[in-house]
């Protein structure tokens, strides 16, 4: 009995020994993967980020991005390691946090000579909330889902034109407003029908007229200015009918114009 003791006191210490072995190779490798960047340079934390975000591994370049930010707080490559990352985060399809990189950055660095980009992503990463895909498998138009972003995204750009009027992306945060007033029309215009179906008769004219007082260039008015007519013969208001009719007739001439 004493020598079976002895034994299995022997083999507890062996295991508590071999454990304990086993815990400190997994500390030292663990070790040894974090010092891989030790020595690593500003610059060099830059290139590997700007690696990866060229080969597609978003996550690992804002990584990169992170510890040179935390190891070189100061300097060229921290800001735009800042800048970047709301790139990153953007391509990352991680739209929220994109906006607060950016928006970290702009606060930051208001002055600095690419912060009308950082203006810019917000846009973008706003504008780009629901991927397309989304849209093909569900059959729904971006007309029919709450405007919440695009109203942000559109104001997002706006800021960008009224802070920085010269800035090189105005031809394409122009262009994406245009889309978003197209869009933000059609939503105004799908509610204005839902309520024409439902025979709320005034909510669909009020709706409708909307359309036609705010986003007179979009070629939903035709659409709304249909839905007032309807609307308005349903509430016997005749001449309210007829106007909307004669406006009518105009918008199509008129798109009808700048269509040819």
């Amino acid at each position: 009995m004493r020598y079976n003791s002895e034994m299995h006191t022997h083999i507890k210490h062996l295991t508590i020994i071999l454990l304990s072995l086993l815990i400190a190779s997994t500390i030292g490798c663990s070790s040894m993967q974090e010092d891989e960047t030790a020595d690593w340079s500003a610059r060099k934390f830059y290139q590997e980020a700007k690696k990866s975000i060229k080969d597609g591994d978003y996550e690992g370049a804002i990584d990169y991005f992170s510890k040179l930010e935390a190891r070189f707080p100061y300097g060229h490559y921290a800001q735009q390691a800042q800048l970047e990352t709301a790139y990153a985060h953007y391509k990352a399809e991680e739209p929220d946090a994109a906006i607060a990189a950016a928006d970290r950055f702009i606060k930051l660095h208001p002055q600095h000579k690419s912060v009308d980009y950082a203006y810019y992503l917000r846009g973008l990463a706003s504008y780009n909330l629901i991927p397309d895909t989304l849209e093909r498998w569900t059959g729904q138009d971006r007309s029919e889902r709450d405007p919440q972003r695009a109203r942000e995204s559109f104001n997002y750009f706006r800021t960008l034109l009224i802070r920085f009027p010269e800035t090189k992306y105005r031809k394409d945060a122009i262009r994406r407003m245009q889309e978003i007033r197209t869009s933000l029309a059609k939503h105004e215009v799908y509610v204005a029908d839902y309520y024409l179906r439902r025979g709320t008769y005034l909510a669909a004219a009020n709706r409708a007229k909307y359309v036609v007082e705010n986003y007179s260039k979009a070629p939903a008015v035709i659409d709304a200015l249909e839905i007032m007519i309807k609307a308005y013969r349903q509430l016997k208001l005749t001449d309210l009918a007829d106007d909307a009719e004669r406006v009518l007739q105009l918008n199509r001439a008129k798109f009808l114009n700048t269509t040819k």
